[in-house]
């Protein structure tokens, strides 16, 4: 997964973590609070680096929140890590998957499987995994989210690099336990409040440990980008609407320290909101003027916008980076019209979109 667009805040490459004093993504199991540990793992052929695992400590065992993408580098690292705290994979009890992409999901749901922990997901994450498990599905799903977004020749393009290769489905099995609604959840020394914040993806939780004040975050607060949105199938009606209603959402709880899914510790829940709020708003505004020249599809608007912190034109963007944009921009408009302010007109080359009510 890697977000296609920024907002403030100190660039991801260059950011090191308070808990480390290193860069955040260096190798370690680095203690973020008594009895939790921060574990990045890496990720190939990804802009992000890493993903943060953290380890939480209990009197049954371990509790993982995220697992991991299932690559040998990240399985072997986590394997080391864990064994410089004095423990291993047959200690860990239960995997809290923030959401179904595979750089959290599938590490998790194959040692879920090999040791007998419990691997919880949202709910809203079962349609996903029902589409990959499909033995009738011969196409890769985003190719129909592409092309209602105008995007045509780059869905092409992703079928072109595909090669035929199929997933292995020994990653996507179905966790053992769902998550649905709000609630507590007891973790015998502590417990965390699983808090359902739909956007990235329909069944993305965070899980907040409010007497100690953290926040595990997911990808759904980001201490230095923002999380793709749009990047789902089967797709979301208004994914945007649904993103910043739970970033109000989280808003309401008390001021926590961020554990992210990508990036460094980050000391204020509130403050990084806000500036994600601030930023979708100026996006919206942005999308809208693009439509003021005339009917345009997603992916037309796309090109007419600044992405990444460096504000890159769409053009310099790779090809995967194209997709996510497009699909992004989607977003944003779809969003438009749910508020008046621009209407659509299905179309076989995508959705059309026109300022104005």
């Amino acid at each position: 997964m890697t977000p296609s667009s920024s907002s403030p805040g100190t660039s991801t490459a260059l950011a090191v973590s308070p808990d480390s004093g290193t860069h955040w993504s260096a190798e370690g199991a680095w203690p973020v609070a008594e009895g939790i540990h921060r574990i990045p793992l890496p990720l190939p052929m990804d802009g992000l680096r890493a993903i943060n695992v953290y380890v939480i400590e209990t009197p049954d065992g371990l509790v993982l929140v995220d697992g991991g993408w299932a690559i040998p580098e990240a399985r072997d690292l986590l394997d080391r890590c864990l064994r410089g705290i004095g423990a291993g994979f047959g200690d860990i009890r239960r995997f809290l998957v923030t959401h179904v992409h595979r750089d959290h999901f599938t590490l998790a749901t194959v040692l879920g499987g090999e040791y007998g922990a419990d691997v919880a997901l949202g709910i809203g994450e079962r349609p996903a995994l029902e589409l990959l498990n499909d033995e009738t599905l011969d196409s890769n799903p985003f190719v129909d989210v592409l092309v209602t977004a105008g995007a045509r020749e780059v869905a092409e393009q992703w079928v072109a690099m595909q090669n035929d290769e199929q997933p292995d489905m020994s990653m996507w099995a179905f966790p053992t336990t769902w998550l649905d609604g709000d609630h507590p959840i007891d973790l015998g020394s502590r417990t965390v409040d699983a808090v359902h914040t739909p956007g990235h993806t329909p069944g993305h939780f965070v899980f907040a440990d409010q007497a100690a004040g953290l926040l595990f975050a997911g990808d759904h607060v980001l201490p230095t980008i923002t999380p793709s949105i749009g990047f789902t199938v089967p797709p979301a009606p208004l994914p945007l609407g649904d993103f910043m209603a739970s970033l109000t959402k989280v808003r309401a709880l008390p001021d926590l320290r961020v554990l992210p899914a990508h990036g460094p510790v980050a000391p204020s829940s509130h403050q990084r909101v806000d500036e994600l709020l601030a930023f979708h708003e100026t996006r919206l505004d942005q999308s809208l003027a693009a439509l003021a020249a005339g009917t345009r599809t997603s992916h037309d608007v796309a090109q007419e916008l600044a992405w990444t912190r460096h504000e890159r034109a769409y053009t310099e963007l790779d090809l995967f980076s194209q997709g996510m944009a497009s699909m992004e921009t989607k977003a944003h408009l779809e969003l438009l019209v749910a508020q008046g302010r621009a209407t659509r007109t299905e179309d076989p080359d995508g959705v059309l979109f026109t300022a104005g009510p």
